[in-house]
C-alpha cells in the first residue's frame, strides 16, 4: 500500500477509535463512573491528537488527494468536505477547551461544553469516514503537490 493511501487509512482509523472512546466515556459519566470517564476521554483525546499529527504531516510532506469522482458530484463533495472540515475544526477547539476545564476542575463549565463537544466529535468521525470512502474507495483521486514543495518551489 502506498504511503499516500496508508496514512489516510491510519488517520481515519484513529478518528474512529477516538470517537469510540468518546462515546464510551460519555456513557460512563452518565452512569457516574468518573475515573473510567476520565481515562476513556483521555484516550479519545490521544487518538484525536495522533490523527491531527498524521494528517498535518501528510498534508505538508505528501499532499492532499483531489476528488476523483464524476464532475457532477464535485460540488456536492466539496460542500460536504467544507462541512466536515468546519465541524472537525470546531470540535478540535471545543475539545481543547473541554479538556482545559477538566484539568482546572471547572466541572460546571466542563459539563456544559463537554456535551456539545462530544456531539460534534461523534458527528465529525462519520463525516471523516465518508470523506475517506469518497477519496480512497469509491473514487480514487489524483495526488496533489505536497505543501512543503509548493512553499519552497520544489
Amino acid at each position: 500500500m502506498k504511503l499516500s493511501v496508508l496514512l489516510p487509512t491510519i488517520s481515519t482509523s484513529f478518528i474512529v477509535i477516538s470517537a469510540i472512546f468518546v462515546a464510551f466515556g460519555w456513557y460512563h459519566i452518565v452512569k457516574g463512573n468518573r475515573q473510567t470517564h476520565r481515562k476513556l476521554m483521555l484516550w479519545g483525546a490521544g487518538f484525536a491528537l495522533a490523527f491531527f499529527l498524521i494528517y498535518s504531516s501528510r498534508t505538508i510532506f505528501v499532499g492532499n488527494t483531489s476528488f476523483g469522482g464524476p464532475e457532477e458530484l464535485k460540488l456536492a463533495y466539496h460542500l460536504f468536505l467544507f462541512f466536515h472540515i468546519t465541524l472537525a475544526t470546531l470540535a478540535g477547539v471545543f475539545g481543547i477547551v473541554t479538556l482545559l476545564h477538566a484539568f482546572k476542575e471547572s466541572w460546571f463549565k466542563h459539563k456544559r461544553i463537554g456535551r456539545i463537544t462530544a456531539v460534534m466529535w461523534l458527528l465529525t468521525a462519520p463525516t471523516g469516514v465518508a470523506v475517506y470512502i469518497l477519496l480512497y474507495v469509491l473514487y480514487p483521486g489524483g495526488e496533489t503537490k505536497p505543501m512543503i514543495d509548493a512553499i519552497f518551489g520544489l
